[in-house]
This record gives structure tokens, sequence and C-alpha cells, in this order.
């Protein structure tokens, strides 16, 4: 590919990420608002159900894979916690470190939720097969980890 058909590749797949970003956006923020929350706060929720494994997840892996402060894990928490849809208890293998879960009102209510967020995926992932959707993950999983270290390249003036 010459480098110019490439740049113009580029930038449209960049362009397609912002969009989807942009509707992803506005998708977690109407499951947020059915629930009574902030959009992080929904996500959250679901790096919580996502991570967790029986054991609880500490806020610093919540906070790894959303790319957030895990100060501000930590203070939306608690207030998750007031709602009563997280559990936060101490680590037993070090009472300094908080593990959290989900409660059974989360539960509950995130699997009301199920029907229609089954129903969204299915219209934006119409056209892929699970080939298909495994293919891009591996692509995007690669993308993702070049763009770390591009940044990061960036950052310490590297580039």
């Amino acid at each position: 590919m010459a480098e110019e058909e490439l740049d113009r590749a580029v930038r449209d797949f960049v362009w397609n990420i912002v969009e989807i970003h942009s509707q992803l956006e506005g998708i977690h923020k109407s499951w947020a608002e059915m629930l009574g929350i902030t959009e992080p706060q929904w996500l959250i929720l679901m790096a919580i159900d996502e991570l967790d494994e029986g054991r609880g997840v500490s806020g610093i892996s919540v906070a790894n894979k959303l790319r957030i402060h895990p100060a501000f894990v930590t203070n939306q928490t608690k207030k998750l916690e007031a709602m009563e849809l997280l559990a936060r208890e101490p680590s037993p293998e070090d009472a300094r470190f908080v593990q959290m879960r989900l409660t059974e009102k989360a539960q509950t209510e995130i699997t009301k939720l199920s029907i229609k967020r089954q129903a969204l995926n299915s219209t934006m992932f119409e056209g892929l097969d699970d080939a298909s959707l495994d293919y891009l993950n591996k692509r995007l999983t690669a993308i993702a980890k070049n763009s770390r270290l591009a940044s990061q390249k960036l950052s310490i003036g590297v580039l």
C-alpha cells in the first residue's frame, strides 16, 4: 500500500473509532440512566461484572480495565455501595485493600436489561459471524497494544 493510501486508511480508521466511541458513550449513558446512575458508574459495574471470578475485584483492577485513576474508582464505588448496587469488603489476603462485588440488587437490574442488551448487540454486530468478530477483536487488541506503545513513545519524545 502506498504511503498516501495508508495515511488515508489510518485516518478513516481513526474517524470510525471516534464515531463508534461516541455511539457507545450514548448507549452506556442510556443504560446508566435506566439504573439511575452515571455513565462512569455503569462502566464500573460492567468492569466488576466482567472481572469478578467469585472472589471480588480490587479497585486497581477496575481502574486498569477502564484506564481511569484508582481514586475515582474508590469515590464512585462508595456511591454505588450507598445505592446498594455494590458490596465493598476488606480483602481476605490484605485488609488494607478492598474487594468489590455486585450485589444481588445490581445483578437483578443488569439481568432485566440483558434482553435489551442482546437485541442491541445483534443490531450493532449484524452481518458479523463469530469468526469475523473474533478476527476483528484480535486485530483491535493488537492495535490497542501498539497505540499504547506509540503513546508512550510520544510522551517521552522518542517519536
